[in-house]
């Protein structure tokens, strides 16, 4: 996954360094209620898509932006889901990063699924019971977003364990 040339330059001056960074996290259904998941090429994991905003940008329009880019799955933001920063994490390159993560509830009105750039090994749509394994993270974000209402979960203190991992996660 390529680095953006907003966050070279401020590596080029920071070095490795952690950086909290703006991040953004696509629950997205099709018409059907299936969920769309990528399986990643850093990892081979199945996981939401996901993407740092660039300067200028809305949340929103990074959800939308970065669904397409991976998936080629054009989508609406329908509601935000949660708000919470991740756990601390290293890149091999030895750059460290914290995400402040808005995770969004999307629908999809148009393309078809399939891998449109390099940050996955496969694409696809899957029901709510018929997942493939899938992290804790990834898992809560899931039941969020099918949870009925507007508001959004986010982290009050004391809410998330020293390893920042969603409590009770399940999706039925």
């Amino acid at each position: 996954m390529p680095i953006s040339p907003y966050l070279r330059s401020i590596r080029a001056d920071l070095g490795p360094r952690c950086l909290l960074l703006p991040g953004v996290t696509a629950v997205v259904f099709d018409d059907d209620e299936r969920l769309l998941l990528a399986q990643r090429a850093d990892t081979g994991e199945w996981s939401l898509v996901a993407g740092m905003m660039d300067p200028g940008e809305q949340p929103a329009e990074t959800v939308v932006r970065e669904v397409y880019e991976e998936t080629a799955v054009h989508v609406v933001a329908e509601r935000l889901t949660s708000v919470f920063t991740q756990p601390p994490h290293t890149y091999p390159n030895g750059d460290e990063c914290e995400f402040v993560d808005l995770c969004f509830r999307c629908r999809a009105v148009g393309g078809e699924a399939r891998v449109n750039d390099d940050e996955s090994l496969s694409v696809g749509w899957f029901t709510l019971d018929a997942l493939p394994p899938i992290g804790e993270q990834t898992r809560r974000r899931i039941e969020l977003a099918v949870q009925p209402g507007a508001s959004a979960w986010f982290a009050r203190p004391g809410d998330l364990s020293h390893d920042r991992t969603f409590p009770n996660a399940t999706v039925r």
